[in-house]
């Protein structure tokens, strides 16, 4: 007979997902699919949670458990360097540099 395995012994417990952000506005599939293309730019995993059938549902963004801490300070970043920020990243890039400038 198989012993189970404990909770705190999960050997997937690093690749659970968990939700980073999440909104329940009438554009939160939107906010959402931004947070989504703001992780991917970064190399954090993530994906999209919500019915697109029931827009005013919530939305959520979740990324493994062991992206979360790097998935946050994105986020936190973005928010506090403004649309400005992303403005002046966006006319770098089309003048051929990166947007890290």
């Amino acid at each position: 007979m198989a012993t189970p395995t404990p909770i705190d012994e999960n050997p997937g417990k690093e690749t659970d997902s968990v939700t980073v952000f999440s909104s329940q506005t009438d554009d939160s599939e939107m906010e959402a699919l931004a947070v989504r293309g703001l992780l991917d730019a970064n190399g954090i995993e993530s994906v999209v949670v919500g019915s697109t059938m029931i827009p005013s549902l919530e939305f959520q963004v979740q990324v493994p458990r062991a992206q979360a801490d790097d998935a946050a300070r994105v986020i936190r970043e973005a928010r506090e360097s403004g649309p400005t920020s992303a403005e002046e990243a966006e006319a770098a890039q089309e003048a051929g540099g990166t947007g890290n400038e």
